[in-house]
């Protein structure tokens, strides 16, 4: 199987998870609470994935700048997302979160000059029009 096909899955499964145990458990306690508690988790079994894999620990002014910007990012996300599954279905707000390929691609195109065919405009359009059409 391809890299990065496998690496997607495992994504994809992930993520799945992520917003099905953070439905329960942002209805349990402080949705805000619970994406402090997963992100912490998270911080840490990362921590432990880098120390014992052969990452380097070499950085760049640039490297972490992006990477900081990308936190904090996730940071909005996740409260955003265990926010929304208290006053929402999940299955709305993770069809919703889970296009957030149409924000990646659009930030590649203008901010990292990828190229923008007709058929990724097309494939852009059908998401939006997914977004639309799951709420009604």
């Amino acid at each position: 199987m391809n890299a990065a096909v496998m690496f997607g899955l495992g994504t994809m499964i992930a993520w799945g998870f992520w917003i099905a145990l953070g439905n329960v458990a942002s209805s349990t306690i402080d949705p805000e609470t619970a994406a402090f508690v997963s992100y912490a988790v998270a911080t840490v079994v990362t921590g432990i994935y880098v120390a014992v894999s052969d990452a380097s620990f070499v950085v760049t002014n640039r490297g972490l700048l992006f990477a900081g910007a990308a936190g904090i990012a996730a940071a909005i996300g996740v409260v955003s997302t265990f926010v929304g599954v208290t006053v929402g279905p999940t299955s709305v707000v993770s069809t919703i979160g889970g296009m957030y390929f149409i924000t990646a691609a659009i930030i590649g195109v203008i901010a990292f000059g990828e190229s923008m065919t007709l058929t990724k405009a097309a494939g852009l359009g059908l998401a939006l029009t997914a977004i639309v059409i799951i709420n009604q």
